[in-house]
């Protein structure tokens, strides 16, 4: 085995993802930052290192077999990096993953981060509800972002519950995060000031269509059945009797828009800009939704 240096190897295992054309989109969007996020990962650097100052770094037989043993098991298993690494990051922030959850990548985190929906918001939003909570990163970011709020973060599935307690412990957050076992809305009385929710929204033909990557997650946090609103239906229909006065829904959807607009034609909706368009997330106000 020739030794290479820290560029050589990540080249080298960027050609090796595209070759195999593996999927994408669980953390990366592409083979080379992939290939960075697991040689790194694997070398025990930083993930924020910059690849310049480091380039010419040489690699020894052993790191280097290490790196491919684990590009392999990238390309073998299928599987998200996130789920190789135990890792993933949601607006810079570190959370713990494993095959229990679906992988940290919702969109709402950036209207978290970014503002957008505080013109929704006053000092009245301090019970926050987290729906579909996975691994809790939303339910974290949350309360990161609003300290005076209190978060409850519900799932239906124990699996993600327990892997979502790691996150809330790992950020120190158990005395305003709570965490509960639901079906939806129905162990959860409420009233909550906010509501954010990125629901098993996948339409039936897509899930035909995922590559092994998703299969690799929980299909529970996927699918939505024939046209991806079956959970939303139902979220819609509860979400009034849950909610204050003045609550705000935030609804992820992804690429389900034609879905949603075609299941509620004559809803109030407001569109929220994300880095991949105006059409995944939305906001619906209380008043909105009692109008249904």
């Amino acid at each position: 085995m020739s030794t290479l240096n820290l560029s050589a190897l990540i080249a080298q295992s960027a050609q090796r993802l595209t070759e195999s054309n593996v999927a994408f989109g669980h953390g990366t969007q592409s083979a080379f930052d992939e290939a960075v996020w697991l040689v790194l990962w694997r070398l025990d650097l930083p993930l924020d290192t910059d690849l310049d100052e480091v380039a010419d770094q040489a690699i020894t037989p052993e790191q280097q077999a290490a790196c491919t043993a684990l590009i392999e098991e990238r390309i073998t298993t299928r599987k998200p990096a996130a789920y190789l690494t135990r890792e993933a990051w949601l607006q810079g922030v570190s959370f713990y993953i494993d095959e229990r959850a679906i992988v940290p990548r919702s969109l709402i985190a950036e209207v978290l981060a970014d503002g957008t929906i505080d013109a929704w918001l006053s000092d009245q939003t301090t019970q926050v509800l987290d729906l579909c909570t996975g691994n809790g990163s939303l339910a974290v970011l949350a309360a990161l972002a609003w300290p005076e709020v209190h978060v409850t973060g519900a799932d239906i599935s124990d699996d993600a519950l327990a892997v979502a307690t790691i996150n809330v412990e790992r950020h120190a957050l158990q005395e305003r995060v709570n965490l509960v076992h639901s079906d939806g809305l129905s162990a959860l009385a409420g009233p909550f000031d906010l509501i954010l929710c990125n629901p098993p929204y996948v339409c039936q033909a897509s899930m035909d269509a995922l590559p092994a990557e998703y299969r690799a997650e929980p299909e529970l946090a996927l699918a939505g059945g024939a046209d991806g609103m079956d959970f939303v239906r139902q979220l819609l229909r509860d979400a009034p009797a849950r909610m204050t006065e003045n609550a705000v829904l935030v609804l992820e959807i992804g690429n389900e828009c034609e879905h949603f607009e075609a299941a509620f034609p004559d809803l109030d909706v407001a569109w929220l800009d994300t880095s991949s368009g105006e059409d995944q997330v939305l906001l619906l106000t209380r008043e909105a939704l009692m109008a249904l």
